[in-house]
């Protein structure tokens, strides 16, 4: 029997938040930020777990950066204006409808809406799983606190390449293969 807090892809999703072009140029680790989120988003569509993603206030801090949006080609990002994903009731509408229970979470700023939207989502009894290397913030001190914050609130820390390998199980596939051209 496996570990509960182990990702069990039947019921996990990513959701990327806020990575848009205008406020993801101020953030600190961008390019770390960005080839992690673009290599979950080759890993998930490897390995077929749905994705979301989701735009603050896309008139004023831009689309999607580039990168990403060319990764996710076909998926619609939910447009928000609160700082929480959850505010928008189309985002938990559509992992309720998914049979999701356990979220990956990556994306910025990790001490406004990924935060809000990580306690929000703990709070509605989603199990949630945060990429420490896939978030950031324009001040580390905010985002480390930010991080320290979700941890203590029952969000499990964890890393690009161990979401990958979690929602894996086991080698010797092809997808196996596959994701680890990923994370080389």
């Amino acid at each position: 029997m496996r570990h509960p807090s182990i990702l069990d892809r039947t019921g996990t999703a990513l959701l990327i938040i806020d990575i848009q072009e205008k406020i993801f140029a101020l953030m600190q680790h961008r390019e770390r930020v960005l080839e992690r989120a673009v290599t979950l988003i080759q890993g998930f569509n490897t390995l077929e777990v749905p994705i979301f993603i989701t735009e603050q206030y896309p008139k004023g801090l831009g689309p999607t950066e580039q990168k990403i949006a060319e990764a996710l080609s076909g998926v619609t990002a939910v447009q928000k204006m609160t700082f929480s994903c959850c505010g928008e009731p189309d985002v938990l509408r559509k992992l309720r409808e998914s049979k999701i229970q356990q979220v990956v979470v990556c994306g910025i700023e990790c001490h406004v809406c990924v935060l809000q939207t990580v306690l929000d989502l703990l709070g509605t009894d989603f199990q949630v799983h945060v990429v420490v290397d896939a978030v950031s913030s324009r001040e580390t001190l905010n985002c480390e606190t930010a991080l320290r914050r979700m941890q203590a609130a029952g969000a499990i820390l964890t890393t690009t390449e161990t979401v990958l390998f979690e929602l894996l199980e086991k080698c010797g596939t092809d997808e196996f293969k596959q994701v680890v051209k990923l994370v080389k």
